[in-house]
């Protein structure tokens, strides 16, 4: 017979929090759609490479561009002449930041590629860049679609984790304060992952749409 006292005592899982928060029983098609319309609304993420030669993680920002295979391999500019563009040269993997000013964030691993085809670029191509490119008088590199300084950069998905809110302000404030009064894990926020596997079954229904 187990001593009650060893019962009460028994030490919690490694991660209270998130077991708390995970959000397990929803469908892929859910959590695929729901992280879309999130990086959406954010638009402005935090790109995070590898310096080949430190060997230093280096984040910058990034402004979304588009998604692909149904939401969730993303599109980003980059200028072929930039660090960035270099760093994904030598590695490839990547990590994609949101976060917006209620706490909701998202955090998406894959490998990224860049694409020259001027089609595709002009495809998603925005004004906007010329603020970021600058006109260098030469006729050819001048911030326009036809910029060779322009490229897209492609995030194949690996997997992906993100949170949202769960309650509105007066129950996210009740859950917090009976965590503190009671030593429990506040349930806030709906915490979701995208596993590799389930990124691999969405690549293959996506290519059935097609």
């Amino acid at each position: 017979m187990s001593n009650p006292t060893e019962q009460r005592t028994q030490a919690p899982g490694p991660d209270p929090y998130r077991e708390a928060n995970m959000e397990n029983q929803i469908s892929l098609k859910q959590k695929v759609e729901d992280l879309q319309e999130f990086m959406n609304n954010c638009k402005y993420s935090m790109m995070t490479t590898r310096d080949a030669q430190s060997g230093n993680l280096i984040s910058r920002c990034m402004a979304l561009a588009a998604t692909e295979t149904e939401g969730i391999d993303l599109i980003f500019f980059t200028n072929t002449q930039s660090h960035k563009t270099s760093e994904v040269a030598s590695d490839p993997h990547v990590n994609i930041g949101f976060l917006n000013s209620s706490g909701e964030w998202a955090s998406i691993s894959g490998t990224s590629t860049v694409d020259t085809d001027r089609e595709l670029v002009k495809k998603h191509y925005s004004a906007s860049l010329r603020a970021w490119l600058g006109d260098l008088g030469d006729g050819v590199h001048d911030g326009k679609e036809n910029d060779p300084r322009i490229a897209i950069m492609k995030v194949r998905m690996n997997s992906a984790t993100y949170s949202l809110l769960a309650k509105g302000a007066m129950g996210r404030t009740k859950e917090l304060a009976k965590g503190m009064a009671k030593g429990t894990p506040a349930h806030v926020n709906s915490m979701r992952e995208i596993t590799e596997d389930e990124v691999g079954m969405w690549r293959t229904s996506a290519s059935m749409v097609q």
